[in-house]
């Protein structure tokens, strides 16, 4: 009976043994670092991923990231140099580096957060205040970010936190501020537009009074040349008219007599009132077209 107590009560602490010696064992992760605390005091610092042994029931094991942390912060307002206001929208990324100072002064990430969320505003200010809006916004951007990552990643050390980049995401002017520039920008580019408007209507003013000038001259020229060419026509016409009548004149004065025949007795209501012993009926009474005066014998 004693056997069977003992035997009893030796499995029971085999398994009492078993059971703490398991719960003596942790893995750290890749992705984490561990610092093993002793009522509530750090011992150790576990860095290397793996199986690691602690002293159960007495010691505690408390996880630290080791990967890159990502800290949002809230859009904030901010004067430059030139007094003039933005509203600069900001977020950072920082890592781990001392796990033990990490838990010593804040503790946990969210506490992190919000102390680099006021050491970040205090860092904008500081930077973007000695410059104005346009090397914020334009100029000098990509150098105003590293001195903030710079100054930030001063007050992070004290944290145990290297701070690895900082963004400006926006730096705005604010809502009120954006629609006077807005307005000021949309005149300014109406008056821009009607003085195009205005060039424009008066170089086609130009264009139209030259065309008109040009085409002018061009129909005078075309008019001229017409009425020379007119003119040459005529004289030749008057030239050959001049050599036919010189060969034969009364074939000339038969023919010209024939062509005023035909231009003169048109049909249709033709009146003369003519003599009919005029010389323009000479060939009616005579084929060779001699014409003799009324009374002549």
């Amino acid at each position: 009976m004693r056997t069977g107590v003992t035997g009893v009560a030796a499995l029971v602490l085999l398994l009492v043994l078993l059971l703490a010696a398991y719960s003596g064992l942790y893995t750290v992760s890749p992705t984490q670092q561990t610092i093993v605390v002793r009522f509530g005091e750090p011992i150790r610092v576990v860095t290397d991923p793996g199986l690691n042994y602690k002293i159960p029931f007495i010691d505690g094991v408390i996880p630290i990231e080791k990967r890159i942390l990502d800290l949002e912060n809230p859009a904030q307002e901010v004067l430059a140099s030139d007094r003039r206001r933005l509203i600069v929208d900001a977020f950072a990324r920082y890592k781990i580096t001392n796990a033990l100072k990490f838990f010593q002064t804040v503790g946990t990430v969210p506490n992190a957060n919000i102390q680099l969320s006021q050491q970040l505003n205090a860092a904008l200010r500081s930077v973007l205040g000695e410059v104005t809006l346009i090397e914020i916004v334009r100029d000098r951007r990509a150098e105003l970010m590293v001195r903030s990552r710079e100054q930030l990643d001063q007050k992070a050390q004290s944290y145990g936190i290297s701070v690895v980049d900082v963004r400006i995401r926006r730096a705005d002017l604010p809502e009120q501020n954006s629609q006077a520039v807005y307005q000021r920008m949309q005149t300014e580019r109406q008056r821009e537009a009607a003085e195009l408007r205005a060039e424009g209507a008066q170089r086609a003013q130009e264009i139209r009074a030259k065309a008109d000038r040009d085409a002018t001259v061009i129909v005078a020229e075309a008019n001229r040349q017409n009425e020379q060419t007119r003119g040459d026509g005529d004289a030749e016409r008057n030239r050959i008219f001049a050599e036919a009548y010189g060969q034969d004149p009364d074939f000339f004065a038969f023919y010209r007599t024939m062509n005023a025949y035909e231009a003169g007795l048109r049909s249709g209501d033709t009146r003369f009132l003519l003599r009919p012993d005029s010389s323009f009926f000479r060939y009616f009474s005579d084929p060779s077209g001699k014409w003799k005066p009324a009374g002549a014998q």
